[in-house]
């Protein structure tokens, strides 16, 4: 997306969200009756019927659910405004041997593929890997000539780093560094970020435009992972706009799976059946038709029987659970789960959308400090989610 479109493309996203907050805010998960079905008892009824197994196998493409009305139109507004152009690619030069040591498969792909995706007016000559790990994206990148740097706050990831660094015998500096600190940046630094969350991607944005950075690429990751209660908008577009973003709202564009195994799929969907079972109980016990927080639990928790499980965590929020029916609450709490996951699909219609105006809202930050700016995908969704990736540039 050239930066001609990136303003226009907001505001359309932006008038699309607001209007429709109302069917991707409130979360199947906490409440036992939507606000939105009220309005659309049919697709309400629709989706409640479906299986788990319906609801998992939609999850991914919502967009393509024979579902009553308004959930084809709405399918079909979404992935017209979320639709985003491959980014051009170039060969990268051929990876040194034995580079990718030590680099999950996956990762390395990605990486692989974030590094085709570079494209400047001028060569970099000095990288800067920002929460740069280990350095995989930064030595990947670095070609003869350039220098790079690796920023990172782990002591153990740095020593690693630096040990991989040696042994390849290349011009890196691996340096510990708390990016959310006053972080030394020279102009001619390009600061690269692969999956850096949150605050600390945000954090480079204005580090890098205050340092005078001529260019930059970064694929942000983990929107939620912010420390105030509420999303503060970084361009002006994104400050004047009516859409006023909680951390939990922030999280929808990452509840697409691509990656979770058999074994992490059926401890999750054991671990909130559980929750949803024993959330029918508290509501009963406190005569409440309310959601009630619950602090994470630790896995061991699944090991116990149903009834111990909801003994204890009712005692950690002060009820007394008496005698129940637990092996019918257990089943209610799978039964919940369907609903709530076959429900959960209409919000998936909006999961793009609300992460194009997140990255949208970068974009035209870093416009509104005078680069020239692109947006697209670096890789197919299938490799990660969070394949979106701003380039950015300036005189």
């Amino acid at each position: 997306m050239p930066a001609r479109d990136v303003e226009t493309r907001f505001q359309v996203l932006d008038a699309f969200l607001v209007e429709h907050q109302g069917l991707w805010r409130p979360r199947p998960f906490t409440h036992s009756r939507l606000p939105w079905e009220t309005q659309h008892p049919q697709l309400a009824q629709w989706l409640r019927q479906r299986s788990l197994a319906d609801a998992e196998s939609s999850h991914n493409q919502p967009h393509d659910l024979p579902a009553p009305a308004p959930f084809p139109q709405l399918a079909a507004q979404a992935l017209r405004l979320s639709a985003v152009d491959k980014l051009p690619t170039q060969p990268l030069a051929a990876a040194r041997h034995r580079l990718n040591v030590d680099v999950p498969g996956r990762k390395w792909q990605q990486i692989e593929a974030f590094g085709a995706a570079l494209h400047f007016a001028q060569t970099p000559t000095h990288w800067l890997d920002w929460c740069a790990g280990k350095g995989h994206l930064g030595r990947r990148l670095l070609q003869p000539g350039q220098q790079l740097t690796c920023l990172e706050y782990d002591p153990a990831l740095i020593a690693s780093g630096q040990a991989l660094s040696d042994r390849h015998r290349l011009p890196v500096t691996h340096r510990l560094q708390d990016v959310m600190a006053t972080v030394a940046i020279n102009p001619d630094h390009t600061p690269v970020a692969l999956h850096a969350c949150g605050d600390l991607h945000v954090r480079l944005l204005h580090a890098a435009s205050a340092a005078g950075c001529k260019q930059l690429a970064l694929a942000p990751c983990c929107y939620n992972r912010i420390n105030a209660e509420r999303y503060q908008a970084l361009s002006g577009a994104g400050r004047a706009s009516r859409l006023q973003l909680s951390v939990e709202d922030l999280g929808l564009p990452l509840s697409e799976t691509v990656t979770a195994g058999a074994r992490v799929r059926v401890q999750r969907d054991t671990s909130m059946a559980r929750r949803l079972g024993f959330d029918q109980l508290q509501r009963q016990l406190r005569g409440c038709d309310e959601y009630l927080p619950t602090p994470s639990l630790p896995s061991s928790w699944l090991d116990q029987p149903f009834a111990d499980y909801c003994r204890e965590l009712a005692s950690l929020k002060g009820l007394s659970t008496g005698e129940q029916d637990w092996p019918a609450l257990e089943a209610s709490g799978w039964r919940r789960l369907a609903e709530v996951r076959n429900l959960e699909l209409l919000r998936g219609l909006f999961r793009r959308p609300l992460e194009l105006w997140l990255v949208l809202d970068r974009a035209l930050f870093l416009a509104e400090k005078g680069y020239r700016v692109e947006v697209g995908s670096f890789c197919e969704s299938t490799l990660t989610p969070r394949n979106l990736m701003v380039l950015a540039e300036r005189d």
